[in-house]
């Protein structure tokens, strides 16, 4: 099978300004852990604080550039995966096209002229982080960039597309493009809840999109959140799951599974109104580093398996097995090679 530019993602690329700090710190910027949000004027001094810090770190980050980083990497095919999204024109832009054509992604950043890169405050307290992003170029993307036919190429090659729901909040046309596209020639089509904050202020476009998604990934919390905002009366994830599963599609080639993660605990699984649960590998204490990127890392994990048409036992392994080479690490990096037998 030819693996070139199976994997294509769209999303908001940010470089993951990352740093240790205590309940005080997040309490004075009034965030809190397990939680991703957009910046609002009174963080705005915490990028500062956290640059100063002598425990910072600068990595490639953003959601879905992290999925299709761990995916290629998973992979080990050079240019199997591509990405877009949007960046400035200055260092830390640079930074990042250097490190994902480095992982081998097939990156096509739209470059903004008069924006700075985005950013996105990692605080690590006890291992769990917060997320807070200040989207800047990320937010800038167009449509009309995606339209241009050296990009369209890249959607018009891939069988396989993963957008997190974070890019809703940004360009709702390109994800639709992309869906209607892949609906119109049988492709696969992936989202990710992303964010409470999704499920709750952005619902109209994300139903939208829905109706497209043949998998959706999220985790307990984002799942609890949806359906808390669709006036599901339960907090039961395998009943939210089923049911996010359920939801009527745009297209009928492919049956909709629904993919929920849930920390330590099982990894929820519903297809066809009946769910699976794998247990995921417990990693002692001592041995975790931070949780940034597990979510994203488990997405990549899966799609390496999936665009190779590998069962769903294999996807949700692979998903297992990415996230906790990923939370031994700071941010979403890896080794050079994986050992996924």
């Amino acid at each position: 099978m030819a693996y070139e530019g199976i994997l294509l993602g769209m999303g908001n690329p940010l470089l993951d300004i990352s740093a240790v700090v205590d309940d005080d710190f997040l309490k004075k910027y009034d965030i809190k852990l397990n939680d991703a949000i957009l910046a609002e004027d009174k963080h705005l001094a915490m990028y500062e604080e956290l640059a100063k810090r002598s425990n910072v770190e600068y990595i490639a980050g953003g959601a879905t550039q992290n999925s299709i980083k761990v995916a290629q990497w998973l992979l080990q095919v050079p240019g199997a995966t591509g990405y877009i999204g949007c960046i400035g024109k200055d260092k830390f832009g640079e930074e990042m096209k250097k490190n994902c054509t480095q992982a081998g992604v097939n990156v096509q950043y739209y470059e903004d002229e008069a924006t700075p890169t985005g950013t996105c405050a990692v605080c690590v307290v006890g291992g769990e982080r917060s997320l807070v992003a200040n989207l800047s170029a990320a937010n800038c993307y167009k449509s009309d960039h995606l339209k241009k036919p050296e990009n369209w190429a890249l959607v018009e090659t891939a069988k396989y597309f993963y957008i997190a729901g974070f890019f809703l909040t940004v360009s709702p046309e390109s994800i639709m493009l992309v869906a209607e596209h892949a609906a119109a020639k049988n492709k696969i089509f992936s989202m990710n809840l992303s964010a409470p904050f999704i499920c709750e202020f952005f619902k109209d476009v994300q139903e939208k999109a829905l109706a497209y998604m043949d998998y959706v990934f999220g985790n307990e919390t984002e799942a609890r959140t949806f359906a808390k905002v669709h006036g599901w009366e339960t907090d039961n994830v395998e009943e939210i799951a089923i049911k996010i599963s359920q939801w009527p599609k745009a297209s009928g080639t492919h049956k909709r599974i629904t993919v929920i993660t849930q920390g330590a605990d099982p990894t929820v699984v519903a297809e066809d109104g009946k769910v699976k649960l794998f247990p995921v590998t417990l990693l002692p204490k001592e041995k975790l580093v931070d949780t940034n990127g597990a979510g994203d890392a488990f997405v990549g994990g899966f799609l390496s398996q999936l665009v190779q048409e590998k069962p769903i036992e294999e996807c949700v392994r692979a998903g297992i097995y990415a996230a906790n080479v990923i939370i031994q690490r700071s941010g979403c990096t890896y080794p050079e090679k994986p050992d996924f037998k």
